[in-house]
């Protein structure tokens, strides 16, 4: 056991880059699956009142359920570009627990957002109940909470491929100004 702990979080980063990951997917999933409760339970309510207006309130009811794929786009891109889907990678500590961060950063902000599109979308669905024919642009108050939690996958993404390019990681060491390398597997 302390060989694998040893070889996964000190030799290389591999484990803090799948606690990454995890918390990545997890992370999202959670918020996403409490934010399509909120909006499920109004939409609910208002059908029971009202069922001809599914078809409107049924992107308004799932809205909330996109950032539980960006959170598995991102665990699933950060897997990919360390390596461990696929042959085994050779990820330095220190960038492994910096994909660990980023990865978190990415989870708590797709759990957030999912929740507040939830509520938003909540609110949306109370509007097109009133006025059906402010459908269309009642999808655009929870569209605009969405905009944050692609900024946040965009984000994830770009630092996950500056922290795992193909050729490694290049730095200068300060002292001797030689150009150092650190492999980064793909």
């Amino acid at each position: 056991m302390d060989e694998l702990v040893s070889w996964y979080f000190v030799k290389s980063g591999l484990g803090w880059a799948m606690i990454g990951a995890s918390a990545a997917a997890s992370l999202a999933g959670i918020g996403s699956a409490k934010g399509l409760r909120i909006s499920a339970s109004q939409s609910a309510g208002v059908l029971s009142e009202k069922p001809e207006l599914f078809g409107k309130l049924f992107i308004l009811m799932a809205l909330p359920g996109t950032q539980g794929f960006y959170g598995f786009v991102c665990a699933f891109m950060m897997m990919v570009w360390t390596g461990l889907l696929g042959k085994q990678a050779a990820v330095p500590p220190l960038v492994g627990f910096a994909l660990m961060f980023v990865g978190i950063g990415c989870g708590l902000v797709q759990w957030r957002s999912a929740i507040y599109q939830g509520e938003t979308s909540a609110a949306a669905i109370n509007l097109t109940a009133r006025r059906p024919d402010q459908g269309g642009r009642a999808i655009l108050l929870p569209a605009l909470v969405e905009t944050y939690a692609i900024m946040a996958l965009l984000a994830a993404l770009l630092m996950t491929m500056f922290l795992t390019p193909k050729e490694g990681l290049k730095f200068t060491n300060p002292e001797t100004k030689a150009e150092v390398t650190a492999p980064v597997g793909k």
